[in-house]
């Protein structure tokens, strides 16, 4: 009997879908993509709100007036520079999905949902949409990111990225389904409070503020204890006892200031509520939460944001999108932002390789004339 002998092939864990993997046009379509609505959402939808504050201040100075109100046409200009290239991506991506994948699968609900998003945000500009219009529109919307989700939770098998993925999309469902059925119930003239809207607005809210708590956990590492190198240990140690450290002081900050100085803490208190108004109007987040949910939310987001932009991770971008957007998304340019965010999170994903294989040797092992079963192999 001859054995053949068959060399083992290991698998190669390698990051598919990169930036840099996609075509020229796709690539810079959406760094500035990101980058007009970066750009969109500091001086529209907060700076512009800030000038509402400076009444009194701009009676003193004359300048005030003039340069916010330059600041807002600005951001109503990046406001249209980003629908346009939103436009460009979305229908690029549309495209290399159903060339990669053709009309199969998850594409044959996010596809036709897509393109119906973007031919509803061409009619609301020509009509200006009703309730029945916004329904439609937001739950095409949720039905689009749903699957998006789906299929990123298939893809990634960690529980850091599912945990991620799916209170993501039950923050952003929380207000979508407020939207919805608030709409609705307009439309038919009730006065009847749908169900579990409120209950559905806050609770996104506060899983919204945890995804983006979550996605330092699921993409930002190197600050594990798990890691043999002693370097990283140390780094780890000192960055999370600093975080709890300055976590636990800014949840119990005001009380704190209360207890040395009373008139301080009111004061700071107006500010942050000042601060808070501003978001709400810009971002939708009412800061039910203590602060430092919220701070904190910000700093693991845009830590970890930060670190896959320089790694050239679509993921980068896709998370970077999906949190600009913010929570209350006022606008269909916010919408469409989330769902290409979500597009570029799915095409971020660990690929199995296995090496060709080394070329297998019939030399015999062992020899001999009968097999156990008293044939010949």
């Amino acid at each position: 009997m001859y054995s053949v002998i068959a060399t083992t092939n290991p698998t190669i864990d390698r990051i598919t879908g990169k930036l840099s993997d996609q075509s020229l046009l796709f690539r810079y379509t959406i760094k500035l993509v990101l980058l007009v609505s970066f750009s969109e959402l500091i001086l529209y939808r907060l700076v512009s709100r800030l000038g509402m504050h400076l009444s009194k201040l701009a009676q003193e100075h004359e300048w005030i007036i003039p340069t916010f109100t330059a600041l807002t046409q600005i951001g109503q200009w990046l406001l249209n520079v980003v629908a346009i290239l939103l436009f460009l991506a979305l229908s690029v991506a549309g495209i290399n999905r159903m060339a990669g994948r053709g009309f199969t699968g998850s594409n044959m609900i996010v596809i036709p949902c897509v393109a119906l998003l973007l031919l509803l945000t061409v009619g609301f500009l020509l009509v200006p949409p009703a309730f029945l219009g916004s329904a439609i529109y937001n739950l095409v919307a949720l039905v689009a990111l749903i699957c998006l989700i789906v299929e990123y939770l298939s893809t990634h098998t960690e529980w850091s990225h599912r945990a991620m993925g799916i209170t993501y999309l039950l923050g952003v469902g929380g207000w979508l389904y407020y939207q919805i059925m608030s709409t609705i119930y307009s439309f038919i003239g009730t006065v009847a409070a749908p169900p579990l809207v409120y209950e559905a607005h806050r609770g996104g809210e506060g899983l919204l503020v945890l995804s983006s708590i979550l996605v330092m956990w699921a993409y930002g590492q190197g600050v594990s204890f798990r890691t043999r190198n002693q370097r990283q240990r140390r780094r780890a140690i000192w960055f999370w006892a600093t975080s709890v450290s300055v976590f636990t002081v800014m949840l119990f900050l005001d009380y704190l200031l209360h207890r040395y100085d009373a008139g301080m803490a009111s004061n700071i208190r107006k500010a942050a509520d000042g601060i808070g108004w501003i978001f709400q109007f810009g971002m939708g987040y009412t800061f039910f939460l203590p602060f430092a949910f919220y701070l904190t939310g910000l700093l693991c987001w845009s830590y970890t944001v930060i670190k896959l932009l320089n790694m050239g991770r679509l993921a980068g971008y896709g998370l970077g999108l999906m949190f600009i957007a913010g929570y209350a998304l006022l606008y269909s340019n916010l919408t469409l932002m989330v769902v290409l965010g979500a597009m570029l999170l799915t095409m971020d994903r660990q690929q199995r390789d296995t090496p060709e294989p080394a070329s297998a040797t019939n030399t015999p092992m062992v020899s001999t004339p009968d097999s156990l079963a008293g044939g010949h192999i």
